[in-house]
């Protein structure tokens, strides 16, 4: 009887390892992709950036991937695999990084257009590596999990992402000790420690290939090379039709209202952009930052036990009893934390940055529950009025409360809706076509992002001119009196706060998004209508199939 020869593999240790190593890449990626959200304020009153102009430096990251870089990275990662590929994009987002921290310092000249047009070439070359890199990673998990933990893993490496997402929102003002410059260098040192990360785990992965027999291409046996009649076949399916456009009405309406939301809670509700210099804060070797760090991680851990151990237990009143430890300790967590989390309520980036947090809670939730009990179309067409009541809570209304709500909700539709749709696409398509259905969702995705992250600054710019020209105004003036670029945020957001500088008026921006979700919900019923006649039962749970 022959013996099967261990590899790396099937060590758990081992396994968990590659997954942090991994996974720094979805952090450190997501943190640089979100992490100007929290810094609009700053942006325009120490570099002078209106927001049009950080619409655009936003919106076109995304630039490359509307002409296919998701794509050409899919081909490249097929044909020459993990360890090649994760070199060339990683270092591609490396570079990008770096170049537009360089451009924040003035390193290629101190004029504003010389700036603004370097950090976005540096924002245009991290984009071109941003979602292959995720790719890669996603792939690279299934290397080394297929067969063993795959549910879990993936769930822990897009939770990474999501807590970078929402650390770079919530810490990057603290970080940079209210500075523009420093915060960005700090998120491109992040994206330069991952690609060291990466590198290490290449001296594990040629090992495992070499235990396996493959010294060339990753090859998991799993995914298709991309073929251009793919696309034909794609586009000839309602059904995928549907859900693709869905795919662009949905996420436009919620990754660039992230991008907004903290300057939206701020100019709305008169949140801070900075937490006050006194307070009853959680510190680590007496660093507020360092404290705040392990309070995200705190919500990390305990959004993975939530949606994870109840779901593990095999018998309903070890469920139950898993449930009522952890609502006990973090009861207790948020007990002993409260001191810093109650100041958190009326800050913007820290409120904005629950949004992908929740994320981490709620989609494993909502995926089991697919699962189980399918209703996927039906979920899509609730996430989609979800969007529009949290949306509508945001923009025509002015109660505070009513604010938290929609968040709450927004946060609740950004997890119910991918949940639902990422499966479904495994319905529609043949598994032969999923890198490249997924492939062209993602590109398609991206023209709505450009649209969006870009069109909502301009708009916003367009409805408030007399807050522009206050703020510049006001902004000159204390430059010339010689106050540093922090000190210039601070008092410009404590004009604001009492009245002597105009707010901005969020309400046509944001009333835009509402109109996207009508379109999601029209979308999202048409797919159902489609399902019904081509029968791929996405109405069903996940094993089951129509008669």
């Amino acid at each position: 009887m022959e013996v099967m020869k261990k590899t790396l593999r099937d060590s758990a240790p081992m396994r968990w390892l590659v997954l942090v190593l991994i996974s720094t890449l979805m952090f450190s990626t997501y943190w640089f992709q979100d992490f100007y959200s929290g810094l609009k304020g700053m942006l325009q009153t120490q570099l002078g950036f209106t927001s049009e102009e950080y619409g655009r430096l936003i919106g076109l990251t995304t630039i490359a991937n509307v002409f296919g870089m998701i794509i050409v990275g899919g081909i490249i990662l097929d044909k020459w695999g993990i360890k090649l590929a994760g070199v060339i994009f990683g270092s591609l987002a490396t570079v990008g990084a770096a170049i537009n921290a360089m451009a924040a310092y003035g390193v290629f000249g101190e004029s504003h257009s010389t700036v603004l047009t370097m950090m976005i070439i540096g924002r245009v070359m991290f984009g071109s590596g941003l979602e292959v890199v995720c790719v890669i990673a996603t792939r690279t998990v299934v290397k080394w999990f297929k067969g063993y933990e795959l549910a879990l893993a993936m769930a822990v490496n897009m939770g990474f992402g999501r807590l970078g997402s929402a650390m770079g929102i919530a810490l990057s003002i603290d970080i940079g000790g209210g500075r523009v410059s420093p915060a960005i260098a700090f998120a491109a040192t992040l994206i330069g420690l991952s690609l060291v990360f990466f590198l290490i785990y290449l001296i594990f992965d040629v090992r495992l290939d070499k235990q396996r027999g493959r010294t060339t291409v990753d090859e998991t046996g799993e995914d298709e090379e991309f073929k251009f009649d793919d696309l034909v076949k794609l586009a000839t399916n309602r059904s995928f039709i549907f859900i693709a456009l869905l795919c662009v009405a949905f996420y436009s309406a919620v990754f660039p209202f992230i991008q907004y939301a903290p300057d939206l809670l701020v100019n709305k509700f008169n949140f801070s952009y900075d937490l006050p210099a006194e307070g009853n804060y959680f510190t680590l070797f007496g660093n507020i930052s360092l404290g705040n760090t392990v309070i995200y991680l705190g919500l990390f851990v305990f959004g993975l036990a939530f949606s994870m151990v109840p779901a593990r237990m095999k018998t309903l009143s070890t469920k139950l009893g898993s449930l009522v430890i952890l609502l006990l300790l973090f009861g207790l967590f948020v007990r002993v934390l409260w001191g810093t989390l109650s100041v958190w309520f009326t800050n913007g980036p820290k409120v904005a940055s629950l949004i992908p947090m929740g994320t981490i809670l709620f989609t494993p939730i909502f995926g089991s529950y697919v699962d189980r009990k399918g209703k996927a179309a039906s979920l899509m067409i609730l996430g989609s009025l979800l969007l529009i009541f949290a949306h509508l809570s945001l923009s025509v209304f002015n109660n505070v409360i009513l604010g938290y709500i929609g968040l709450v909700v927004l946060g609740i539709a950004f997890s119910l809706i991918p949940a639902a749709m990422w499966p479904s696409v495994a319905k529609i398509v043949a598994e032969n076509r999923l890198g490249t259905a997924y492939a062209s969702m993602f590109t398609v995705q991206n023209w709505g992002l450009l649209a969006f992250f870009w069109g909502i600054g301009s708009l916003l710019d367009l409805v408030n001119p007399e807050v522009v020209k206050a703020i510049d105004n006001a902004r000159l003036a204390l430059e010339a009196q010689g106050m540093s670029p922090a000190a210039i945020s601070e008092e410009v957001d404590r004009m604001r706060a009492i009245g002597e500088l105009p707010s901005y008026n969020y309400t046509l921006p944001i009333l835009m998004l509402v109109l996207l979700g009508v379109i999601s919900i029209f979308l999202a019923f048409q797919l159902k209508k489609a399902d019904k006649k081509q029968g791929y039962g996405l109405e069903l749970p996940s094993g089951e199939t129509p008669a």
